[in-house]
């Protein structure tokens, strides 16, 4: 499958990064299928954010809610890495569920995709698309 993000949502993901700076940035992907629409920071909630994230859970629920409603599905979570590794740390593996969403990681100006798979994180391919 053939993964798609807008323009617009991977250029949200870097911008969160570059404003978060030294902090880790953090937030929702919500899309259809194997499209990545938009890009919704959060706050980090986490005690460590320049090395670790949280997404806020009051965002994360209003973001299920708003699926189940109808609105865009939540496909996936981006957050920043300020050392510059655009890859899963260790840190990331034992946060991961095996849930299949995808995990978008920002570093040093680029965007990677990842499958948050039940054997571990597993590298996407993608193509940026309008809209």
């Amino acid at each position: 499958m053939a993964i798609t993000i807008s323009s617009q949502a991977h250029a949200a993901i870097l911008a969160a990064a570059a404003e978060a700076a030294t902090r880790e940035a953090c937030g929702l992907l919500l899309g259809a299928g194997p499209h990545i629409q938009t890009a919704q920071s959060t706050a980090n909630v986490h005690g460590e954010p320049t090395r670790h994230f949280e997404i806020d859970p009051g965002t994360l629920i209003a973001a299920h809610r708003a699926a189940r409603a109808g609105g865009k599905q939540l496909v996936g979570y981006f957050h920043s890495h300020p050392n510059g590794l655009a890859r899963p740390s260790a840190t990331d593996a034992a946060s991961a569920s095996g849930d299949g969403r995808i995990w978008a990681i920002a570093a040093s100006g680029a965007v990677t995709l990842w499958r948050d798979a039940p054997s571990g994180f597993e590298a996407l391919s993608y193509a940026i698309k309008e809209g």
